[in-house]
C-alpha cells in the first residue's frame, strides 16, 4: 500500500525500484497485491457495516448486514484478481502486436502496480455519502498518469511503439475496471436487485 503512495508521489523513481527488485509474479501477488486488496476490503467492509452507504434511489443510507459485507468483499476481491490476470494476458498480447517480446511477469508487474492507485482509492468508499464512481475516476486517472512512466520502463517496447502500447493498455484497463465498477457501484447503490438477492442468499449460509 505504501508503494502505491510512492508511485503517485514519485512514479519515476518508484518504478525504477520496482524493476530493480525483480520480483516474481508470486512475490508481487503475495507481498503486495493481496495484502493491499485485503486491507482495502476490510476498511471498506467496516464502513458498509457500521456507517452504511447512501442509496439515492431509495433516499436512505443503508447499513449492510455483516454477512452480506463479507460475501460482497470476497466476491469483489475475486473479481479484482480475475480482472488483473485477464488484463495481464491482454497487455502481454498487446505488447506482441507492437513487435515486442514480453513475459507474463512483466505484464503482471505493470498491471498490478499500475492499477494500485485505483485500488487504494477504494478506501474512500468507507464514507457513507461517497459516490462509488468518484474513487474509481480519481483512481484510474492516477493509474493512467503513473503508467505513462511505468509502461515503457517495465515492458521495454521499441521507442516508436512506446506511446501506442501505453495508450492501448490504459484504454483496456479503463474499460475492464470500469465494467467491474458498474457492478459493484450499482450493488452498493441498490440498483441491481438480483445481485443483492444473490449476495443475501449466500450470506444466509454463513454462521454469523
Amino acid at each position: 500500500m505504501i508503494k502505491a503512495i510512492f508511485l503517485i508521489m514519485d512514479p519515476g523513481a518508484t518504478w525504477e525500484r520496482i524493476i530493480l527488485a525483480r520480483r516474481s509474479l508470486g512475490q508481487i501477488l503475495a507481498t503486495y497485491l493481496l495484502p493491499m486488496l485485503l486491507i482495502v476490503a476490510f476498511v471498506e467492509g467496516f464502513g458498509l457495516a457500521y456507517w452504511g452507504k447512501k442509496q439515492p434511489m431509495f433516499g436512505i443510507v443503508r447499513n449492510f448486514p455483516v454477512g452480506e459485507v463479507v460475501v460482497f468483499e470476497i466476491l469483489q476481491l475475486l473479481l479484482t484478481l480475475v480482472i488483473v490476470f485477464i488484463c495481464t494476458r491482454l497487455v502481454e498480447m498487446i505488447g506482441e502486436t507492437f513487435h515486442g517480446r514480453h513475459t507474463y511477469t512483466q505484464a503482471f508487474t505493470m498491471v498490478a502496480y499500475g492499477l494500485s492507485p485505483m485500488f487504494l482509492l477504494h478506501l474512500l468508499d468507507v464514507f457513507p455519502r461517497m459516490n462509488p464512481w468518484i474513487p474509481w475516476v480519481i483512481g484510474i486517472m492516477l493509474s493512467a498518469a503513473i503508467l505513462y512512466q511505468g509502461a515503457p520502463r517495465v515492458m521495454l517496447p521499441d521507442p516508436p511503439h512506446a506511446f501506442g502500447l501505453y495508450l492501448v493498455s490504459v484504454i483496456l484497463l479503463t474499460m475492464t475496471t470500469g465494467l467491474a465498477r458498474v457492478i459493484t457501484a450499482w450493488y452498493l447503490q441498490g440498483k441491481i436487485l438480483p445481485v443483492q438477492t444473490f449476495i443475501s442468499n449466500l450470506a444466509s449460509h454463513l454462521p454469523f
